[in-house]
C-alpha cells in the first residue's frame, strides 16, 4: 500500500522574483534572489539549508551550480528534470527526507530569463525522430493535437477554450504581479478573433513567455510552527510518467494527471470536491480542461461545459489559476513552482484582491513535457490536518 508522510512537512517560506521581465538577470541570479526571499519569509538563512532541489532550463547540472552560487554544502541535492512537474517531485522527495530526519530544511527553487535573455521559449528536449519529419511547432503542435482530439471526441469548442483564457485574464487583473495585469479585459470575441497559431489553438490559447524566479522552503511540521504563524502542510503528493512524446500517448484526451491526482487525493484523505482553490499548469488553454477532468473535478469530456459561464473566473463556483496562470500571470519556461506559491498565498490569506474567502484546502498540479509527466500536491492549513 502506498504511503506518504501526510502533514508531517510544511511549506514555511514562498517567494517569487522578477516575474515578467527581469533585465540584466541570468537564470541563476533569479534562483538566488527568489531563494533569499523565501528563506527570509521562513525566518531562516542559507546556513539552515541542507536539502537543495533545483531545475533550470539552461543548465543540466543546475543542482551543482546553485549550491556553488548560494555558497552552501547541502547533504542532499535533487536535480530531477521532468519539466514543469519537476518541482512537485522535489516537494514529495523533500517531505520523505524530512520525515526520515535525513535533512532538516529543504529549498526548492527555479529561475529563467527566457524573455529578456533568450527572447523566446527555451526547450530542454531533443526532437523526436518520429515527429521531426512533420515539422511540428513543439510543444504547441502537440497540445493542438490533444485539443483537436478533445473537440472531435467530446464536442469541445473554441469558445470553451476561450473561457479558460478569459478567466485567467480576469484573475490576472486582480494580481499586481501578473504580466498581463492592467492590460485590459479579455472577451470571448477577442479570443475567437485572435491569430490562429496551430489549429485549433489561437494566440490567446497559448502561454506567455516571461522571465521569473520562484522558491519555497520546507521543513518538518513540528518545527514549522516555531518559524512562521501559518505553515502550509503537504497532505498528499503523487507523480506519474506515461510517455515522452505526444505520438506515444495511448489516448490524446487522457493524461497522467488521472493517475497522479487520484493517488494524491487518496493519500491526503480529501477529494476534489473538498478543494477551495485549484492551480494547474495552463501552458495552453486545453491543459486546464484536461486537468480538471483528469483530476476529478468533472467527468471526462465535460471540461468545456464545466469552465463555461465564468465558472472558474473570479466569483465563479471553482477558483482556478487564481494568479492568472501561465496564460496571463507568467510562464518562464517551467511554470509549476508558481502554482504552489500561489496556493500558499491563498491558504495564508495573503492574496490581496484575488483572495479566496476561507481557503483551507488547495491543489497544485504540474505538467512536464507534452502531457508526459504529471504531478499533484494537496496542500492545507492546520485546520485540515
Amino acid at each position: 500500500m502506498e504511503k506518504f508522510p501526510r502533514g508531517k512537512s510544511a511549506i514555511v517560506g514562498a517567494a517569487t522574483f522578477g516575474m515578467g521581465e527581469a533585465h540584466g538577470y541570468k537564470p541563476m541570479d533569479l534562483v538566488a534572489r527568489s531563494a533569499h526571499l523565501a528563506l527570509a519569509d521562513a525566518n531562516l538563512s542559507l546556513s539552515d539549508v541542507d536539502g537543495l532541489f533545483v531545475c533550470t532550463g539552461d543548465d543540466a547540472l543546475s543542482g551543482l551550480a546553485a549550491a556553488e552560487y548560494l555558497g552552501i554544502r547541502p547533504r542532499f541535492t535533487d536535480n530531477n528534470r521532468t519539466g514543469g512537474s519537476a518541482f512537485f517531485s522535489h516537494a514529495i522527495n523533500a517531505a520523505i527526507l524530512l520525515e526520515m530526519g535525513y535533512i532538516d530544511t529543504a529549498l526548492i527553487c527555479y529561475g529563467s530569463n527566457q524573455r529578456t535573455g533568450a527572447g523566446g521559449l527555451v526547450s530542454m528536449r531533443q526532437a523526436s525522430p518520429y515527429e521531426k519529419p512533420y515539422r511540428p511547432m513543439n510543444p504547441l503542435s502537440s497540445y493542438a493535437l490533444a485539443a483537436a482530439r478533445h473537440m472531435h471526441e467530446y464536442g469541445t469548442t473554441e469558445t470553451h477554450l476561450a473561457e479558460v483564457a478569459v478567466a485567467a485574464r480576469a484573475w490576472a487583473n486582480l494580481n499586481p504581479e501578473a504580466f498581463m495585469h492592467g492590460k485590459g479585459e479579455l472577451s470571448i470575441d477577442d479570443c475567437l478573433s485572435s491569430r490562429m497559431v496551430s489549429d485549433p489553438l489561437r494566440k490567446t490559447d497559448c502561454c506567455l513567455i516571461t522571465d521569473g524566479g520562484a522558491a519555497i522552503v520546507m521543513t518538518r511540521a513540528d518545527r514549522a510552527k516555531d518559524l512562521v504563524k501559518k505553515p502550509i502542510y503537504l497532505l498528499g503528493g503523487a507523480a506519474a510518467v506515461w510517455h515522452s512524446n505526444v505520438d506515444q500517448m495511448e489516448n490524446l484526451t487522457v493524461t497522467p494527471a488521472a493517475e497522479s491526482g487520484q493517488r494524491a487525493f487518496a493519500l491526503s484523505g480529501y477529494k476534489p470536491a473538498d478543494m477551495d482553490v485549484v492551480n494547474v499548469y495552463d501552458a495552453f488553454s486545453i491543459n486546464t480542461i484536461l486537468f480538471l477532468e483528469d483530476l476529478g473535478f468533472c467527468p471526462k469530456g465535460e471540461g468545456g461545459n464545466f469552465v463555461s459561464g465564468g465558472a472558474i473566473a473570479p466569483g465563479g463556483s471553482l477558483p482556478v489559476n487564481t494568479n492568472g496562470g501561465g496564460l496571463s500571470c507568467c510562464h518562464p519556461g517551467m511554470y509549476g513552482l508558481f502554482t504552489i506559491i500561489e496556493n500558499c498565498l491563498q491558504l495564508r490569506g495573503e492574496a490581496g484582491q484575488r483572495q479566496v474567502a476561507n481557503a483551507n484546502l488547495a491543489v497544485s498540479h504540474g505538467n512536464g513535457g507534452t502531457l508526459s509527466s504529471e504531478a499533484t500536491l494537496v496542500l492545507g492549513t492546520e485546520a485540515t490536518l
